[in-house]
């Protein structure tokens, strides 16, 4: 249903890095960068997206913060939650809930929260049972 989504980032490169470290963790990686030239307000406007053989996630830098956003992803297994959740902090991220089932949602779900460096809820989760 959804080709492509963005979100926007008032320092670029942190939520980049950001982006980069969670991520990488389900096995996408920047398939494209640009500089956006046709914003007169922001000169040099820089943008990349993520995905695994297409450009489907874009950070686009922004002046001012928009309003939060919660993005989830989907992962192919607890592990790689546990590690985009690791990846997350370690790329400057906040915890916003540590992975672990969340049966509120269904009895397998199983995800994890971060804020991003804009605080956007950004989420992984994986919809399989354990084992």
């Amino acid at each position: 249903m959804i080709d492509h989504l963005s979100t926007y980032a008032t320092n670029y490169p942190a939520t980049r890095r950001f982006y980069e470290g969670v991520l990488g963790t389900l096995g996408y990686t920047v398939q494209m960068e640009m500089e956006l030239a046709s914003d007169p307000d922001l000169p040099g406007r820089r943008a990349c997206a993520f995905g695994s053989n297409r450009p489907v996630f874009w950070v686009i830098e922004a002046k001012e913060a928009y309003s939060p956003r919660h993005v989830a992803f989907t992962a192919a297994s607890r592990e790689q939650v546990n590690a985009f959740h690791a990846a997350g902090l370690e790329a400057g991220g906040s915890d916003h809930g540590e992975p672990g089932p969340r049966p509120i949602y269904h009895e397998h779900y199983f995800g994890s929260f971060l804020l991003d460096p804009d605080g956007n809820n950004v989420e992984a989760v994986c919809h399989l049972p354990a084992g």
